[in-house]
């Protein structure tokens, strides 16, 4: 299901089985992580299984969406990073993105802004001339006790860059994905199991999932795929600038394999998606979690 996660006599990184308390303010830097999270920059070994594709990833800076530009790149595609302002981190995985050959196209920007959002297929299709790829993968979230913590706002921000944004790109991308093409959006195992403290988030992630099953049914016709990803904890700048530092320590940990995971851990699935492997899978959901199931 994936590239090789090794280079030669390189070993896959190590994955650190805990975090100490620590905190940021959003959206968060990987520079001032500790431990840094495993994208795959040393391990991830492509085989062009993506050769030739072009491809958007939105929230491709850090985390998640970096794991996937790197696998993506070093499977032979193209891709267009957006991404908020996280400039030294973008510039990061540009660098990465280049090294294994691929154009990198980086788009800094407000995804809860839907004139910019707006914005992020048209340059994709100057640039590269259509869309095989679209990964929704940027979100917000932050850690409430209680309702009457959660502004009018943020509720709107949350619904704006979670759904909102999903929604402009998909619409804009299908007109210019040809047969083949593959939407993947990343939902969360808060979809059916939500954290109560994330209320405003979880609401997103089951909605994500709701809409990418109902646009597989809608696209298939088309010959565009449309799946979801349901992640479990992973070590990414979200979790240290919005959970409080008591909860970031041993984040992870509640899950049946004990520890959170590594961006790197997630990408494979993305690039199965994405890849032609995957030509009768659509409307389908991936939990990649650790052992905890969905529902």
């Amino acid at each position: 299901m994936s590239g090789d996660r090794t280079t030669g006599d390189v070993p896959a990184e190590p994955r650190p089985e805990s975090q100490p308390a620590q905190q940021q303010t959003p959206p968060g830097t990987l520079g001032q992580m500790e431990p840094r999270p495993d994208h795959g920059e040393q391990s991830y070994r492509g085989s062009g299984r993506l050769a030739g594709k072009k491809a958007v990833i939105t929230g491709g800076d850090s985390g998640i969406g970096r794991a996937v530009a790197i696998a993506f790149a070093r499977e032979g595609a193209d891709v267009l990073i957006s991404y908020l302002d996280e400039h030294d981190d973008a510039k990061d995985t540009a660098r990465h993105v280049e090294q294994a050959g691929r154009r990198c196209v980086l788009v800094a920007g407000d995804l809860s802004d839907r004139s910019h959002a707006r914005t992020i297929i048209p340059r994709a299709v100057e640039e590269f001339g259509r869309v095989d790829v679209l990964v929704n993968n940027a979100a917000f979230q932050m850690t409430h006790e209680s309702l009457d913590e959660i502004s009018d706002d943020e509720w709107d921000h949350t619904l704006a860059v979670n759904l909102t944004a999903m929604f402009v790109l998909c619409r804009d991308a299908v007109p210019h994905m040809p047969p083949g093409a593959s939407i993947i959006n990343s939902s969360s195992v808060n979809s059916d199991m939500p954290s109560p403290t994330l209320a405003p988030y979880a609401l997103t992630k089951a909605g994500i999932a709701n809409f990418t099953a109902s646009l597989a049914q809608l696209l298939a016709d088309k010959g565009i795929r449309a799946n979801s990803v349901a992640p479990g904890p992973v070590w990414t700048p979200l979790i240290p600038s919005t959970m409080p530092p008591e909860k970031v320590e041993g984040f992870g940990e509640q899950v049946p394999m004990g520890r959170a995971a590594q961006p790197a851990e997630l990408a494979p699935v993305y690039v199965l998606l994405a890849s032609d492997e995957a030509s009768y899978v659509s409307g389908a959901r991936i939990a990649v979690t650790g052992g905890k199931p969905i529902l």
